[in-house]
């Protein structure tokens, strides 16, 4: 897909293209619409960012909240989303066999315990041994700093969901500034947990307008004008 294609895509086709690049957030692609015309990948990657770094904490723990738990109860009952599902697989979480899948449920219970958000991690970047691994040290980092690396990862995730809709070539992250996904270095190698998430879709999103975009609650409005 060019650029001139999503340049001239009405609200309803845009957020249904991307209504998903931020897990099951279509009301960021909603305010990223209005911002139209966008100049190649990289701006109309900012603008998402953009979005995501002007939310009140509220929001941005909405975000995060939004995101289903690796290997954990989405993928058990069959209802991630297909994109998630196929970042999971990638990883090798769909075939884990029971005592993976424990210890996968008990950090991640522990984790949202911690934090109060689900760990985020962006799947296709690693692989089944290495999550458990980075779920339990990041257990151990400190609330605004694992804030600010969860919400890198979305970005991540973001960055890659984005590659595989525009055609941008082998999906691939170099780190960049502002991404706040920096290795944190407060984390001690050790660590265990399990939880699940279900959180509505857009939780903490609603009615924000601290925004250069449209606020969520004005975009509802617009769309069904």
């Amino acid at each position: 897909m060019d650029m001139e294609k999503v340049n001239s895509m009405g609200f309803g086709e845009f957020v249904d293209v991307f209504g998903n690049v931020i897990e099951k957030c279509p009301l960021v692609a909603a305010a990223v619409w209005s911002q139209r015309p966008f100049s190649g990948l990289e701006d109309l990657e900012k603008h998402f960012f953009d979005f995501i770094d002007a939310l009140p904490r509220s929001g941005l723990e909405g975000i995060l909240r939004c995101h289903p738990e690796l290997a954990g109860r989405d993928l058990q009952q069959g209802t991630l989303t297909a994109e998630s599902l196929r970042e999971q697989s990638q990883a090798g979480l769909i075939s884990l066999d029971a005592d993976d899948v424990l210890r996968l449920q008990q950090l991640n219970a522990l984790y949202r315990k911690r934090f109060g958000f689900p760990f985020v991690l962006a799947a296709r970047l690693s692989d089944r041994a290495a999550v458990p691994r980075e779920l339990a040290r990041r257990l151990h980092c400190q609330p605004e700093s694992e804030l600010r690396t969860a919400l890198g990862e979305v970005k991540k995730i973001c960055h890659l969901r984005l590659e595989d809709l525009l055609g941008a070539g082998p999906a691939s992250v170099e780190p960049r500034r502002g991404w706040g996904s920096e290795r944190q270095q407060d984390a001690p190698q050790r660590g265990l947990g399990a939880a699940h998430l279900s959180p509505e879709v857009g939780s903490g999103l609603e009615g924000q307008s601290s925004h250069p975009h449209k606020a969520s609650g004005d975009l509802k409005q617009s769309h069904e004008q």
